[in-house]
């Protein structure tokens, strides 16, 4: 769990990025993670961007990818199917799967659902925060 929160605050500045428009920085920041940690944190960035594409008004600034549940990776491809976005200060429900190239940056596919906004009564039990 350490590692994960920290691994999340090291791409804290990497909100709603596009797949083509990773800077430099980013990707050394991705590099110095472990190669799991990398994939995560990048189909992190990657759900932020389509979300803030698809038109429904989103802005999300933070993904977590194991509210809900445990992530299951194989092979390059994620799955986490317990995930959640943060949009103005509104947590969502999410699941989304990720293939990566081996590098764990590159995006080869990427699948999302929306859910449901997720009460603020729930949000402490879940570690969510405004």
């Amino acid at each position: 769990m350490i590692k994960r929160l920290t691994a999340a605050l090291v791409l804290t500045g990497a909100t709603a990025i596009s797949a083509h428009a990773l800077d430099s920085n980013i990707i050394r920041q991705l590099d110095r993670l472990t190669p799991d940690e990398r994939r995560e944190q990048r189909c992190d960035i990657e759900a932020m961007s389509r979300i803030a594409k698809q038109g429904d008004g989103f802005k999300p600034d933070k993904v977590i990818a194991y509210t809900f549940g445990d992530t299951e990776e194989k092979n390059g491809l994620l799955r986490a199917p317990g995930a959640v976005f943060r949009s103005a200060g509104d947590w969502y429900r999410l699941r989304y799967k990720c293939k990566t190239a081996k590098d764990g940056i590159t995006i080869q596919s990427f699948d999302y659902k929306v859910g449901s906004k997720i009460p603020r009564e729930d949000w402490s039990k879940h570690y969510l925060y405004e």
